[in-house]
């Protein structure tokens, strides 16, 4: 049985221009989460996390925290479908449909 996860998430505050994405994508690769982030043009950055609870939940947290120099206001999440072909974990150009 697969206990897999996905969640999409929008973080805001100040996390963009301050390496969120890059460190964000080192995170995720060392809890052996999947998935893809980008910016947005509203400031923002979002993201598609997916793996087992556990680390999933490690990863949220992060989400939070992100890198130094940034001020993350909030970090809003909703359940998204697992897709189980997404390998590895990609930083995304923002006009891409992800």
């Amino acid at each position: 049985m697969n206990c897999n996860r996905c969640v999409r998430v929008i973080i805001t505050g100040i996390v963009q221009g301050v390496g969120y994405r890059w460190r964000a994508r080192e995170a995720a690769l060392s809890l052996g989460i999947t998935g893809w982030i980008k910016n947005r043009p509203d400031g923002s950055v979002e993201a598609v996390f997916q793996g087992p609870p556990g680390p999933l939940e490690e990863m949220i947290k992060w989400a939070w925290s992100g890198p130094p120099g940034a001020a993350v206001r909030e970090v809003a999440t909703t359940s998204c479908r697992y897709e189980p072909e997404m390998k590895g974990f990609v930083i995304t150009e923002e006009n891409q449909n992800n």
